[in-house]
């Protein structure tokens, strides 16, 4: 029966459980504790698919009565549930070597590309030099833009049209902004969310989770930003650069319009504390991270 409840958990969490959560609006109010969650559901719909085998194996080998005498009787059972738990193990192996080799590839390409045309920053911002371990590059470019490239090389790029159009204020929030995505590697972030998108069959993704996801690493950048340069500034900034995208495997203060308005909505409510959603979505996460670890153990 551990089998089988593990094996509904996974499928709820891989399928109907993302979208439904992409519903709960309110869960924005919490960036962080609700990226948690969502991180939450994704490793649990995982763990699951993968201890339906082992949780198979255990009721077998006599961990439930005459339930373990009938599955032990079923050899061919067993081989297929082993099976399917290692089928999921390599899938997720694959996804992650395929979505990890190509972001990094991306990056290392449109790094080049910056060195090459881009200038090294000795630009000032808010009065101060930049500090050379920002790797800051300004680039030619018709259209305020600001974005970061993660990884152990990272480069943080700004358009000379961000440096024309925002004032030392604006820039520092968006500048802080980047810093924010590189400090708490976001990349990573949604890397493991990327790896386990596109492990799933294409007709069980949703889009609306991902797009979720990126809108709380935005938010929570933003709240970085927001400490150090304000509401205001921020809010400017964020408008002065709506509709642009970053490049592919980059992360960008700017993004389309609609995510641009929500964040301006995240941002106007930030200073209201939430705590009994801050704990509900604690607790939410919690529970789906043990719920997939209580059904194994009742194999035993």
């Amino acid at each position: 029966m551990s089998a089988l409840l593990l094996a509904v958990l996974a499928v709820v969490l891989a399928g109907p459980g993302p979208r439904l959560m992409a519903r709960f609006a309110r869960f924005r109010r919490v960036p962080g504790p609700a990226l948690l969650a969502w991180q939450a559901v994704g490793l649990s719909a995982v763990v699951a698919a993968l201890l339906v085998g082992p949780a198979v194996l255990a009721s077998a080998a006599g961990g439930e009565g005459s339930d373990g005498d009938r599955l032990a009787a079923h050899p061919l059972l067993l081989t297929v549930c082993l099976g399917a738990s290692g089928l999921v193990l390599a899938l997720v192996l694959l996804s992650g070597h395929r979505v990890g080799t190509g972001l990094r590839t991306l990056r290392q390409r449109h790094r080049e590309l910056v060195d090459l045309l881009a200038e090294p920053a000795a630009v000032v911002v808010a009065g101060r030099t930049t500090p050379r371990r920002d790797r800051i590059r300004v680039l030619s470019d018709g259209r305020p833009t600001a974005y970061c490239l993660p990884g152990p090389h990272h480069r943080l790029v700004v358009s000379r049209s961000a440096l024309e159009a925002l004032t030392e204020e604006e820039l520092d929030a968006v500048l802080e902004h980047e810093r924010a995505h590189l400090r708490a590697r976001h990349d990573l972030v949604l890397e493991f969310f990327s790896v386990l998108h596109h492990t799933v069959p294409a007709a069980v993704r949703c889009p609306a989770a991902m797009a979720e996801v990126s809108l709380l690493v935005e938010a929570l950048a933003d709240r970085a930003a927001l400490r150090t340069a304000g509401a205001r500034p921020l809010a400017r900034a964020l408008v002065a650069m709506a509709g642009g995208r970053p490049p592919e495997a980059a992360l960008g203060a700017g993004g389309p319009a609609g995510q641009v308005r929500t964040r301006l909505a995240l941002i106007a409510a930030a200073a209201e504390p939430v705590p009994v959603l801050t704990a509900v979505v604690l607790g939410f996460a919690a529970v789906v991270t043990a719920t997939p670890w209580a059904l194994f153990a009742w194999a035993f």
